[in-house]
């Protein structure tokens, strides 16, 4: 934990950090600080002290000084998607990364260089400009750093690995300001640690990655009313097994919104939908799928190529800025008839429209380790179940949760393990769930190394 004396800043030691960054510091009093508190999560209802707006490495490592000589619980704030709210912290101080999002490609050495306030919308659209890409978050607003630090799921992923086992280097400002650089033969603890164990080692700055061809996909998603839904995850299920290592698909349970690709008669109502991505011959990928295309026919079939970038945002829609949001998730170890029925009958008793569940299809490279050993694990996990509620009253909060936790409790005997970007608020205890015990040993011992006095005990 941060240190035991905290030293109350004055007003004028207030002013002096102000002076001494380069951007913005935000009190309580001024304008713009409701906006700058608030994060993703509807949930998150957090009043920092301070909230400095850097805009460069040497901001950073002035306001961890500050934050650290006045024993100030410390967050640092990349995207801020979070579910759990880790950007933002009660009567401490907020590292706002948001004004550091420079992006360098490198297109003939496939790689690309990006600050932590990125997000994977920016990045997609600056690597797909020469038919690059590299694993990325399935929601465009997303931020790079938190979702790479934690391992990093996307489409791309059982082709190309987790988004962490695409990263070459990192740079960080530790817990008494220094600045690092951590990549394989550089501080190679630090660089294991990095690369999906988390974000409680300091503040990164700026990842860089190694890239992959990509330009169209062949990609979509098909729609299918919910009484249908037992059956489309059993051959949801067979696909997987079957599937080639270009292909990455989720199973998703949402309201069909009133689009007009969505006939008028299913807006509203309960669906299950296969979202998925084909990397390579678009033929292959049409071959891949048509099993589930033949299926019913679906109400909807969006398979077809398309821009990578257009996948990127299709979903952007369905996880709104401000929705209130309280998940449960966990690796199946299967997904046989008990599982499935289970999965069917938690979700018809929804309460809330804009809850989704998702079942992602696991696997490919992500079951091995492309780019040497991370920090990641439960490698070998053929399914990621989470349980996405989500509602937009905080009236409708207990009932929510209530649901969201019955339907964890139900499914939990048949989970091994948890993914850390999943995990909420209250799931600090999971953290252990995340990683085998001895890498979460060895997670513990180079905290303690990077940040002994628990500087970033908040990440």
């Amino acid at each position: 934990m941060p240190s035991s004396t905290k030293l109350e800043p004055s007003n004028r030691e207030i002013a002096s950090l102000g002076q001494r960054i380069h951007g913005r510091l935000i009190r309580p009093t001024d304008t713009g600080y409701a906006d700058a508190r608030h994060v993703w999560n509807g949930m998150i209802d957090r009043y920092p002290a301070l909230i400095a707006q850097v805009v460069d490495q040497n901001d950073v490592a002035v306001a961890i000084e500050f934050g650290r000589r006045h024993g100030m619980p410390i967050a640092v704030r990349g995207g801020g998607h979070g579910v759990a709210g880790n950007a933002v912290c009660d009567s401490g101080l907020v590292i706002d990364l948001s004004g550091m999002a420079a992006i360098e490609v490198d297109p003939v050495g496939r790689t690309a260089s990006a600050e932590g306030g990125v997000k994977w919308g920016g990045l997609d659209a600056a690597t797909q400009a020469h038919g690059l890409a590299v694993t990325g978050g399935l929601i465009s607003t997303t931020g790079i750093a938190g979702l790479t630090l934690g391992g990093g799921i996307g489409w791309l992923m059982r082709k190309f690995g987790l988004t962490s086992d695409n990263v070459v280097r990192l740079h960080m400002v530790t817990a008494d300001g220094r600045l690092v650089v951590a990549e394989s033969d550089r501080e190679p603890d630090l660089f294991w640690a990095l690369r999906g164990g988390g974000g409680r080692f300091g503040a990164v700055t700026r990842i860089e990655y190694r890239l992959h061809p990509v330009d169209t996909v062949f990609a979509g998603m098909v729609m299918y009313r919910a009484e249908r839904a037992a059956d489309v995850l059993a051959l949801w299920k067979r696909l997987c097994d079957d599937a080639p290592d270009e292909l990455t698909t989720v199973a998703s349970f949402l309201r069909a919104p009133p689009a007009p690709f969505v006939p008028e008669s299913l807006h509203g109502q309960p669906v299950v939908a296969i979202v998925g991505c084909h990397v390579g011959v678009a033929a292959a990928g049409a071959e891949a799928l048509s099993e589930l295309r033949r299926f019913g026919p679906p109400e909807v079939d969006l398979f077809g190529p398309m821009p990578y970038v257009a996948l990127q945002s299709m979903l952007d829609a369905g996880a709104p800025f401000g929705i209130r949001a309280y998940w449960k998730s966990g690796y199946l170890r299967g997904l046989g008839p008990k599982e499935i029925e289970t999965i069917v009958s938690q979700t018809a008793a929804a309460p809330s429209p804009f809850t989704q569940v998702h079942l992602h299809q696991m696997g490919g490279a992500v079951s091995r380790e492309v780019a040497g050993p991370t920090a990641f694990g439960h490698r070998d996990a053929a399914y990621l179940l989470n349980i996405a509620g989500g509602w937009a009253e905080a009236s409708d909060d207990a009932a929510n949760i209530a649901w969201t936790r019955a339907f964890w409790s139900a499914i939990r005997p048949a989970t091994d393990g948890a993914y850390v970007n999943f995990l909420g608020g209250d799931d600090a205890r999971l953290l252990r769930e995340a990683y085998e015990p001895e890498a979460l040993t060895r997670l513990e011992a180079i905290r303690a190394v990077w940040d002994p006095e628990g500087i970033f005990s908040t990440l």
